[in-house]
């Protein structure tokens, strides 16, 4: 059996030819997980823009979001690492899914190989002001008064404001992929055999001193997604 990971489609951010490209993609991968898989982790901004109500989610994704019951009906654990997009989650995935969340990071043990996964937002050290902007958003009482706008304010709001967000991080974040591969190394060294982190869009996969640092990409261009089976982690894509 074997371990998944991908991140980054950002459903919701795109025009309807690519989201339905996406969902078809996505329904490829999960096949796979279904095949030989019996884990899969999205290691966050699954969705462009998440945000839940008390008795409303977004309804854009309901073909995904069947995908995702299926996924996990057929006995694949699935976990889900929120990202700087979709870290809006309260009881929806875990009550209704059977979807574990996990808040910026997760450490597992997987076929005798440690593994480190973070989405990977704010890490670099330069980048003070979005780890700033980050505590504001996630704040809970800020999060109480957002709530308090109506659902078709505030879900056009947001979809705006993280589409702004993701077309000035998506330029700016390159420029720290050696603070990424700096980070990894770093966790590596504390003794984990694999790192895991998405975010920068850039399918990568380096072996290290200490392990083996990947990125998960896209499910925007690439398609691109980990797999670890054996104790052996590869970078592949849907094609």
């Amino acid at each position: 059996m074997a371990l998944y990971i991908f991140s980054d489609a950002h459903l919701g951010s795109t025009n309807k030819e690519l989201e339905e490209l996406k969902a078809k993609k996505i329904a490829q991968l999960f096949e796979k997980v279904r095949n030989d898989g019996d884990r899969l982790i999205i290691l966050g901004d699954l969705f462009d823009f998440w945000f839940e109500y008390k008795h409303a989610i977004p309804k854009d994704h309901h073909q995904v979001l069947c995908l995702l019951s299926q996924l996990r009906d057929s006995g694949v654990q699935i976990d889900y690492i929120s990202g700087n997009h979709d870290f809006w989650m309260d009881d929806f995935f875990p009550n209704q899914m059977n979807i574990v969340i996990h808040q910026d990071q997760l450490n597992i043990e997987y076929q005798d190989k440690k593994i480190h996964l973070t989405h990977g937002d704010g890490l670099a050290p330069a980048d003070r002001g979005y780890r700033f902007l980050k505590k504001i958003l996630r704040n809970r009482f800020n999060i109480w008064l957002y709530r308090k706008l109506p659902p078709d304010w505030a879900i056009p709001l947001a979809k705006f404001v993280s589409g702004s967000s993701r077309d000035y991080t998506s330029q700016r974040d390159h420029t720290f992929a050696k603070d990424y591969e700096a980070y990894a190394e770093k966790m590596l060294d504390k003794g984990y055999d694999i790192v895991a982190i998405g975010h920068l869009h850039i399918p990568l996969l380096k072996e290290c001193k200490s392990g083996i640092y990947i990125n998960s990409g896209d499910f925007i261009n690439h398609f691109s997604y980990v797999k670890i089976d054996n104790g052996t982690a590869s970078l592949e894509y849907v094609q």
